[in-house]
């Protein structure tokens, strides 16, 4: 779900500011998106609606994250008997104008794969990124 429409409370508003700062400081030159989804029936099907998700965009397509945007999926699962959510993991992407290049999942085995790989100093950084994102939402 888009990150814009999640924000609706200071605690989680907050969070979501705090994940586009720990974004930038790894990333500098991307630019935040917090609608990356149309709000049309078609990508509406696709999106989870326990998720945070937030774009972020470079100025054109990088060379070391062969990407011009990397989607972020902050993932909750909400269990029916319990009201909170529980954090569960992150899921990224990187996408050029081919569509997705590569995938990176702290739910999985924390390593890209994909057709593209992005530069090792910039696998570590974003690494770097997720670990930061679990200890705000621990």
């Amino acid at each position: 779900m888009n990150a814009s429409e999640r924000a609706k409370g200071l605690n989680i508003t907050t969070k979501i500011a705090s994940v586009v700062t720990l974004f930038k400081t790894q990333f500098p030159d991307a630019k935040a998106d917090l609608k990356p989804w149309t709000n049309d029936p078609d990508t509406l099907e696709l999106v989870d609606p326990d998720s945070i998700d937030i774009g972020f965009h470079f100025p054109g397509w990088s060379r070391r994250y062969q990407s011009n945007s990397i989607l972020v999926q902050i993932r909750f699962y909400k269990d029916p008997t319990e009201e909170k959510e529980k954090f569960i993991g992150i899921e990224t992407s990187g996408f050029s104008y081919l569509g997705e290049a590569w995938k990176f999942s702290t739910v999985d085995s924390w390593e890209c794969v994909g057709q593209c790989q992005p530069a090792e100093d910039a696998e570590q950084q974003l690494k770097l990124f997720c670990r930061q994102v679990f200890e705000l939402f621990n």
